[in-house]
């Protein structure tokens, strides 16, 4: 019997030995400390958090910056271009446009929309804004001119030869009063002294001029006006009939400035600041406008 006790107690003993070293070899073969492994895991720890700010930054960085520009309809199809060209060299920018009559655009922007930077048809909206100090101080720039035109559908006959004897038509597609196309060719039915013959005319009113040219293209009116830009945008739909004369009529002036975003960041400010000062100054978009049918304004 004691021989059998005693050979139970070595085998337990090699058996309890046995687990200790499996233990060891688990672990590397080398017990871990515990202070030790608690600095391993903290370590661990800083260094995912570390990589997670990092990509969160990263993340911040790579998030384009917006700016709202308000433009005049009739600046449209050059703008998108504009809007390619720049936004391609600078991939942290995002250009938003909102195109609409310029009367339209003063409306929203003075109702409180957020615009960084307003491109009006005409002065008397910026001037507006201006009076009402929604406009950066200093910041507008008399940039393009452009010209009133008289159209018809493309190939249609009519009487109308120009300006002079527009209610020859039976039908006429005219901007209305807040739309500076509009009001441009009022004034020159005024100085005309045909203002009254024409109002009395069937008129279909256009919310913008893209609404004029567009009743035109489609024959939906007689004869329209537009500027002559609008009416180089298409060509093969529209003919341009007259142009109206310069000592009855005051230039067609664009002026592109900075308004006041209240909701704008620093870095958007900087931003729009930028991309007006793009608009203004560099060659390649002069070129543009040029092509469209502008010109650039002189004093």
């Amino acid at each position: 019997m004691k021989k059998r006790k005693r050979f139970l107690q070595i085998m337990m003993a090699v058996s309890l030995a046995g687990g200790l070293l499996s233990g060891c070899g688990q672990a590397g073969g080398k017990a871990v400390p515990a202070t030790q492994a608690a600095s391993e895991q903290s370590e661990t720890s800083e260094a995912q958090e570390t990589t997670t700010a990092v990509q969160t930054a990263k993340t911040e960085e790579a998030k384009p910056v917006d700016v709202y520009v308000f433009i005049a309809a009739s600046l449209k199809n050059t703008m998108e271009k504009i809007k390619e060209n720049y936004e391609s060299a600078h991939p942290g920018v995002n250009i938003i446009y909102n195109a609409d009559s310029s009367g339209t655009l003063q409306k929203q922007i003075e109702e409180g929309a957020q615009c960084d930077i307003f491109f009006s048809a005409a002065p008397k909206q910026m001037n507006a804004l201006k009076d009402g100090g929604l406009v950066e101080e200093s910041s507008d720039t008399n940039l393009l001119v452009n010209k009133v035109v008289l159209i018809k559908p493309e190939g249609e006959k009519t009487a109308v030869t120009g300006f002079e004897n527009i209610t020859a038509a039976s039908s006429l597609a005219l901007a209305g009063e807040d739309v500076p196309v509009g009001q441009y060719a009022r004034k020159l039915f005024t100085n005309m002294g045909i203002l009254d013959q024409v109002m009395k005319m069937e008129i279909n009113e256009g919310a913008n001029v893209t609404a004029v040219l567009t009743a035109v293209a489609e024959g939906s009116n007689e004869v329209g006006v537009v500027y002559a830009t609008d009416a180089a945008s298409m060509p093969d739909k529209v003919e341009i009939i007259a142009e109206a004369d310069k000592t009855k009529i005051d230039p067609a002036v664009y002026p592109v400035g900075l308004i006041k975003d209240k909701e704008a960041s620093e870095d958007q400010k900087k931003a729009a600041a930028e991309f007006k000062k793009y608009l203004t100054s560099d060659e390649s978009v002069m070129k543009l406008f040029t092509e469209a049918g502008f010109t650039k304004y002189t004093e």
